[in-house]
């Protein structure tokens, strides 16, 4: 492992980092919770912007970060208070591709390092498209470091016309103390979304079309003849939610739609098997919880998912509800199968690096781009 310090090029004070976060996936916003901390354990001093309702659900402040509240608007107010901000930062980094836009903005002009990771893959269609590809390529170019969260963001960041782009895999924080009990809380989990006595499927994610929850409607007809019929929970909220609650209920669908809830670790642990349809978040954190959990996953193969994953899912050709449906009544019928997924992958997850290799990864990065350089 690279020496890693936590003193700025002078050897005197320490590393004044500011993280500025948008609106932030659940992903983006756990990372930076846990990278944070992990600074501010080394003797880093941390500022994180972002909205005042990041830090209500993610209490940067609880971990020893300084939060300025910043709103995930580009308007000229928000680009201001993210300018004063970073104003005495040796270092800033930002998270995602509009926050990243919104720091190249309040940074125009000095010559701050300034580092992004891309944590998710944008979509977008015709016009907003271009906007995109522009968005992309203004935050490459503007990046010191871009920091991809797979190999084929770090590619894109390179297309883009990043100068220096790398791989950052990032860890998903551990379980805190107490989420462990294995049975009690399983059978009370089930009780509450109405599985006791059937197979239960669980997905989460926003409801977006990106997020492939058509599919998935079209492959629980492949299990609606099964007995008992299996339930699929899908935790999460968005504007599709009535679009989708009309199909499940026009078609009879064996599906419920539950809502943003905070027990998601809990829901997934207790599942007979995870779905993934789709995945904006390069790493999933559905996934990686799935597999730490012991919980069998059934994923379309989405750039990232099967980098992440290796042998340790069923992966299903993407937008194949049929195929996805077949799989999934498949593994509910294979015991086997399920069991050696599982071994898997707890073998999988712990090829992934930990928290610490995560921080430390960051750090030495930041090291780097603080150092004193010599004067030719």
């Amino acid at each position: 492992m690279s020496h890693v310090s936590s003193h700025s090029p002078h050897g005197q004070s320490p590393l004044r980092t500011v993280q500025v976060l948008g609106g932030g996936s659940a992903g983006s916003s756990t990372h930076v919770r846990s990278l944070a901390s992990g600074l501010v354990a080394r003797g880093v001093r941390v500022t994180v912007c972002a909205p005042g309702e990041a830090d209500r659900t993610y209490d940067f402040t609880g971990v020893g970060a300084v939060h300025v509240p910043v709103p995930r608007s580009s308007d000229p107010a928000s680009v201001a208070a993210l300018r004063t901000a970073c104003a005495d930062a040796d270092l800033v980094h930002a998270h995602g591709l509009h926050a990243a836009f919104r720091a190249s903005l309040a940074l125009s002009g000095r010559p701050v390092p300034f580092v992004v990771t891309w944590h998710s893959r944008a979509h977008a269609e015709g016009a907003r498209g271009h906007l995109l590809r522009m968005l992309e390529r203004r935050v490459a170019k503007a990046a010191t470091v871009v920091l991809g969260t797979t190999s084929d963001l770090v590619d894109r960041a390179r297309s883009r016309g990043a100068r220096d782009a790398r791989l950052a895999a990032i860890a998903l924080p551990a379980r805190r103390p107490g989420d462990e009990d294995p049975d009690q809380p399983r059978s009370k989990a089930r009780a509450e979304v109405g599985a006791t006595d059937r197979p239960l499927l669980m997905a989460v994610g926003t409801l977006d079309r990106y997020r492939g929850y058509e599919t998935l409607l079209d492959a629980a007809r492949a299990w609606c003849g099964l007995d008992p019929v299996p339930l699929l929970v899908v935790a999460g909220e968005g504007p599709l939610r009535p679009v989708l609650q009309r199909r499940i209920e026009d078609e009879e669908l064996p599906v419920r739609l539950v809502g943003r809830r905070d027990d998601v670790g809990e829901l997934i642990a207790a599942a007979d098997l995870a779905l993934l349809p789709n995945s904006w978040e390069a790493r999933s954190v559905l996934a990686q919880e799935a597999l730490h959990a012991r919980v069998p996953l059934v994923a379309a193969a989405a750039p990232g998912i099967p980098e992440l994953v290796g042998d340790a899912a069923e992966l299903v050709p993407y937008g194949d509800g049929e195929a996805f449906g077949e799989a999934v009544v498949r593994l509910l019928a294979d015991p086997g199968r399920r069991e050696f997924l599982k071994e898997r992958g707890v073998r999988q997850a712990a090829t992934w690096p930990t928290e610490d290799e995560t921080v430390s990864q960051v750090l030495s990065v930041y090291d780097e781009l603080t150092q004193p350089r010599p004067l030719s």
